[in-house]
């Protein structure tokens, strides 16, 4: 049951990602480009993920378990370091040159194009440096 859970929130994200137009790179640059032809479709996007994230966690904190888990994980570090400020940089730049962020990117695999390629080549290059970083950083 949790893997379909996963399945139909993951395909209801990628509907959601399509309908919006978020798999498409330009509105992403048009929304970055604020003194050119901005685009504020994005804006309307964020805000609904805001709202959602802001109902989906008071429903959350009313119970007690998750429906379909043993135990919630919630985030528990509160403190900005350089790890995650670093990290929002990169990410923030890489969206900026390619339009794409991670979810939108996979969501677009069907029309699989040259800057679609090297931005999710990239990302996963990244992944493999940040985990050989960490790895020698525990050992």
């Amino acid at each position: 049951m949790k893997t379909a859970a996963g399945y139909a929130a993951g395909l209801l994200f990628g509907i959601g990602l399509a309908v919006s137009g978020m798999t498409d790179p330009a509105r992403v640059v048009g929304f970055l480009d604020v003194a050119g032809a901005w685009d504020p479709t994005l804006m309307f996007v964020l805000g609904g993920a805001v709202i959602t994230t802001f109902i989906g966690y008071r429903l959350v904190f009313k119970r007690t378990a998750p429906l379909l888990g043993g135990v919630f994980q919630l985030p528990t570090k509160r403190e900005l370091d350089a790890k995650l400020l670093g990290g929002a940089a990169l990410f923030g730049i890489g969206w900026g040159l390619s339009g794409y962020c991670p979810g939108p990117a996979i969501a677009s695999i069907g029309g699989l194009s040259l800057p679609l390629l090297a931005m999710l080549v990239t990302m996963v290059l990244g992944w493999f440096v940040a985990s050989r970083f960490a790895a020698k950083r525990l050992a």
